[in-house]
């Protein structure tokens, strides 16, 4: 069985996205079957991997709403062992929609459980808020990766998510945790960044990866090109810092990566 782990931190901009997308390209790399599953109504994972819902395709605001089988909203990418269950600016609103539904926590969870035996792991790229939907991720999640840029208020908000995880641990999800904090858009020369690093490391009691994501122009350029950083420039610091962040988080799960 597949594990499940949700990107998730409700302050925009810290790099959820790109984690996602990069941290899954890099372990399909290593021949571990990814499932992205896009879950922020800008679909910024989806397109960011071009692939782009049209009128008539459905995406995952189908599988919540109409229940259409995730089975037939899973689309291949052009990176080998990587899909994506992409997004669609309908999702937006997809919480309005759930708030009578009996059992709405769960509803992300019941999609899932179907297609999770197929893939070795499932990245859910959460909306930067703490809504119904990010609430769905985090209780069909077994655990929750939480990106932190190294730059001001980099710790903002963070106690709110914590929060949010206790609350669903404990009334919806006994078994989740969390997975670690990735520090991120790290610049060695900025004086700031250090200091914040230095507090993550020194004050946080949560774990947090050694392997830290820094500021690359190939990172930034590579949703243009529709592709990972890996598949566009595989010898940038970007890609290097991906498949190192990868190689720590299997390792972390005594998943050893196939030779």
């Amino acid at each position: 069985m597949s594990k499940i782990v949700a990107i998730a931190n409700q302050k925009g901009g810290v790099g959820k996205t790109t984690l996602a997308i990069n941290m899954g390209a890099c372990l399909a790399i290593l021949e571990k079957r990814i499932l992205l599953v896009d879950a922020d109504p800008q679909g910024n994972c989806s397109s960011g991997l071009g692939m782009e819902v049209v009128s008539g395709q459905p995406s995952i605001y189908d599988c919540i709403i109409n229940n259409i089988p995730a089975s037939e909203a899973i689309r291949p990418t052009a990176t080998p062992n990587l899909s994506i269950l992409p997004s669609h600016i309908d999702l937006v609103g997809a919480e309005l929609e759930l708030v009578s539904r009996l059992r709405r926590e769960y509803v992300l969870q019941t999609i899932l459980a179907k297609v999770r035996d197929e893939y070795d792991y499932i990245l859910i790229d959460c909306m930067p808020s703490l809504g119904l939907l990010t609430v769905n991720a985090m209780t069909a999640a077994d655990s929750i990766l939480i990106p932190i840029q190294c730059e001001i208020y980099a710790l903002e908000g963070l106690q709110k998510l914590k929060n949010t995880i206790s609350l669903v641990k404990d009334h919806l999800n006994p078994n989740l945790r969390i997975e670690g904090i990735v520090m991120t858009m790290y610049d060695s020369r900025l004086r700031l960044a250090n200091m914040i690093l230095e507090e993550v490391r020194t004050n946080i009691t949560d774990p947090v990866f050694q392997t830290i994501i820094h500021r690359n122009s190939k990172i930034s350029e590579s949703p243009s090109m529709k592709a990972p950083v890996i598949m566009y420039d595989a010898a940038s610091t970007g890609s290097m810092n991906f498949l190192q962040l990868a190689m720590e988080f299997l390792k972390k799960n005594n998943d050893e990566q196939k030779k």
